[in-house]
């Protein structure tokens, strides 16, 4: 499989080788939960870490939104792809954790086992082990995976400091790329090639990150991972992937404005870029509106899609209660999704994780004031189906529901009618 190196029973691999109140917005957010049909769809304040269902005899389960009902199912449907980040470890060792994956999720993302620091525990080696059983998990079941990410300035290994320099740092790049790249090549949907490289903050007129990479390699580090991991696989698509760029506030602004900027010089100058990915980690409340959309719009002019690629719903800053909590993180999921999947370009979401047990939300970084976890996901911590999960499921079914317009736009659309007068689906 290997470009570059032979691979052991192990798995490792040789690199030699190769100003409203809080309660008047929980109101008003709960009675237009209760308008779309969310409150009588699911009784809210399922399951969860020390919290018990309302009603847990009627609670939904993982069952009962499984087959026809399960967001894989509806995504089929209208020509999409749903899915989410994964741990490998759980997909052997917790069966619950396996089933929801396998039934809800047609495309895959290791959440760490492609990141350079678990890949490479030596700079001579590699370990794939990890990410060979999510790529042999997904082939099992019929799914696709994308790798994240090839180039990032975390998560680097412990060695990276005192062995990459600026004489050998091109190279330690364009090797992992070959070989990393090259181990999966055609058997991956996409690539996060170049992650997180915009950085307001730091203060450059290119908007770059004052990054590792960016002090050893140059600017052009950028490109030359796009072409080296065109180089390595001539199939799977090839993603820029950044944050904090899907709101309407003067930071992301800026740096989506920036993002843009960066590919355009991409394109000008002939690189091989396929889609951008927005990873659309959100807090409860946040409203995405025209800047976003116009933004993806550009993109779909240049003939790039766009990839929602770490979706969650953090609700740190909202009260204890958990239906108040779930009512507003499923409505953001509902607004959010149904917006950009509006858009003909974005056709694939996926979540930061499948269930509310695993979310990096409940570490330390990220942790809610009172110590109660967080309920961002799909799945709570016993894999019951959120109020989330149900939002997420009736944006994926908008987009059928999509006005078509025929030849004349003006003309008024008749439900069930198509030909000239166009056809409301």
């Amino acid at each position: 499989m290997m470009a570059h190196g032979q691979t052991d029973s192990s798995g490792q691999s040789s690199m030699k080788a190769g100003p409203k109140t809080r309660r008047e917005f929980l109101k008003n957010a709960a009675a237009a939960a209760a308008a779309s049909g969310l409150a009588t769809a699911l009784p809210l304040g399922c399951g969860g870490p020390k919290t018990a269902p309302a009603n847990p005899a009627t609670a939904p389960t993982l069952s009962a939104v499984n087959g026809p009902r399960s967001l894989r199912a509806h995504a089929a449907q209208h020509g999409m792809l749903v899915g989410c980040a994964v741990v490998p470890e759980k997909l052997d060792g917790e069966p619950d954790y396996a089933r929801t994956v396998a039934e809800q999720a047609s495309i895959l993302v290791p959440e760490n086992a492609l990141k350079w620091g678990p890949l490479r525990p030596t700079p001579d080696q590699y370990d794939f082990r990890k990410a060979d059983d999510v790529v042999a998990f997904a082939l099992s079941h019929n799914q696709k995976v994308r790798g994240h990410n090839l180039c990032w300035h975390e998560a680097l290994p412990s060695w990276f400091a005192g062995t990459v320099t600026k004489d050998n740092a091109a190279q330690f790049l364009t090797q992992h790329i070959l070989t990393v790249a090259g181990r999966y090549a055609g058997k991956l949907h996409s690539w996060d090639v170049v992650n997180e490289a915009v950085d307001i903050k730091s203060g450059r007129p290119d908007g770059l990150r004052d990054s590792p990479w960016l002090e050893l390699a140059g600017p052009g580090y950028i490109e030359l991972a796009f072409r080296t991991a065109r180089q390595a696989d001539a199939t799977a698509l090839l993603t820029y992937n950044d944050y904090a760029i899907e709101l309407d506030t003067p930071d992301q602004i800026d740096k989506r404005g920036q993002v843009m900027m960066l590919v355009r010089r991409l394109k000008a100058r002939g690189v091989p870029i396929d889609a951008v990915g927005v990873q659309s980690h959100l807090g409860a409340g946040d409203a995405p509106g025209a800047g976003l959309i116009h933004f993806v719009r550009e993109l779909r002019a240049m003939g790039l899609q766009v990839f929602i690629t770490e979706l969650d719903v953090n609700d740190r800053k909202l009260p204890e209660s958990v239906p108040d909590r779930d009512t507003i993180v499923a409505k953001t999921y509902r607004d959010y999704l149904t917006m950009m999947l509006a858009e003909p370009n974005v056709n694939v979401a996926l979540t930061w994780g499948i269930t509310d047990r695993y979310t990096w939300l409940n570490g330390k970084k990220n942790a809610r004031p009172d110590g109660k976890p967080e309920r961002p996901l799909p799945f709570d911590y016993d894999y019951n189906p959120t109020p989330a999960f149900f939002a997420e499921r009736d944006a994926i079914d908008s987009r059928r529901r999509a006005a078509q317009p025929g030849s004349d736009p003006y003309t008024p659309f008749t439900p069930g009618q198509s030909g000239p007068r166009g056809r409301y689906e």
